[in-house]
């Protein structure tokens, strides 16, 4: 009997080795949205053999400098997130990109970091139907307010 060796990050179930061949195929930037159990992260990365870069990275831990209260996992914070990133990465000249969820599944906080990214300005293939309800991008839905279009435009007075 013959010993086939398994790799280390397909035995965790952290890698789709499928899946991340043909994204780096297409040669185009990525975007990564990790959602922790206090935080949301979004890393806009380019592709490469020995190792992917960073383009830009944003956390919800900057919604806190701006006066968020509430959850930082939340749609709205996961939107607000997505969309820093995404005015980052326009800043350092990134122009599209496309979503790897990798091993993970698409969920609505992914698909809001998703339009945050989308708002800002950098073109990614994405269906309009996927996306949340503007009611719950804005929060109406939590018990705890924040106003989201404030923290958008110290987002974008920051960007310029």
């Amino acid at each position: 009997m013959a010993y086939s060796k398994i790799l280390r990050r397909l035995r965790e179930k952290k890698t789709n080795y499928k899946k991340r061949g043909t994204m780096l195929m297409g040669k185009r930037d990525f975007i990564t949205v990790n959602i922790t159990n206090e935080n949301t992260q979004v890393q806009i990365l380019t592709p490469g053999m020995i190792g992917d870069k960073v383009v830009a990275s944003a956390h919800s831990r900057y919604l806190l400098k701006k006066g968020w209260k509430g959850s930082r996992k939340s749609v709205p914070a996961a939107y607000l997130t997505g969309y820093l990133a995404g005015k980052k990465a326009i800043g350092k000249g990134a122009k599209g990109a496309i979503m790897y969820t990798g091993t993970r599944k698409f969920t609505q906080r992914m698909a809001a970091a998703l339009k945050g990214i989308i708002d800002a300005g950098l073109e990614v293939p994405a269906d309009p139907e996927t996306f949340p309800d503007d009611e719950r991008i804005n929060g109406e839905h939590l018990t705890v307010k924040n106003e989201v279009s404030k923290i958008k435009f110290a987002i974008d007075s920051e960007a310029k």
